[in-house]
């Protein structure tokens, strides 16, 4: 998914500011999907007016400078929903974790052993943040995203928990890590 079609996904049902887009892509139910900055957001966001597939207003705010809203058009309803009967493209799996396992046989045990615990932690944090959303959806499409959402970070976590013996064990001894430096 391009930015471009996570402004018209996060617009379908609420508008939103550029910061909110930005957040929601973040930290919200749609950082799943695409990672977005605001030098991304914003072209696309004034692509989409240029193409009236969205348009803007200005909100004043209460003691802080005004905002743009930006709300979709119908045009823009049927050009998100034309774009997912596409072949999707492939899931794109990006991790740093893995690179650090990958170099493990080079690394001392004591540090391989803490960024599994880290990672199995950040784990448990990710599928509390799936729960805390699955608790506020009552949405069916929602919760079988959020659903599938949590069971692969799950099946990830005890992967790690029951397999994280074998890549400590790739590790080299605290004493031989030493003598490398």
């Amino acid at each position: 998914m391009n930015v471009r079609t996570l402004c018209l996904a996060l617009l379908f049902n609420n508008d939103a500011s550029g910061y909110e887009i930005r957040k929601a892509s973040t930290e919200g139910g749609l950082a799943y999907f695409v990672e977005a900055s605001f030098g991304s957001i914003y072209p696309a966001l004034g692509k989409l007016e240029e193409e009236e597939l969205v348009t803007s207003r200005i909100e004043a705010q209460e003691g802080r400078p005004a905002k743009k809203v930006y709300s979709i058009t119908e045009a823009g309803r049927n050009e998100l929903l034309g774009s997912l009967f596409h072949e999707l493209d492939p899931d794109v799996y990006r991790s740093e974790f893995l690179l650090f396992a990958l170099f493990a046989p080079h690394l001392p045990r004591s540090l391989v052993e803490t960024r599994l615990r880290e990672r199995m932690a950040a784990y448990d944090v990710d599928i509390a943040n799936i729960e805390k959303m699955r608790a506020g959806s009552t949405d069916s499409a929602d919760l079988w995203v959020l659903n599938f959402g949590k069971h692969a970070m799950q099946v990830a976590r005890e992967y790690l928990s029951t397999h994280m013996h074998e890549l400590v064990a790739l590790a080299r001894p605290e004493h031989d890590a030493k003598a490398a430096e």
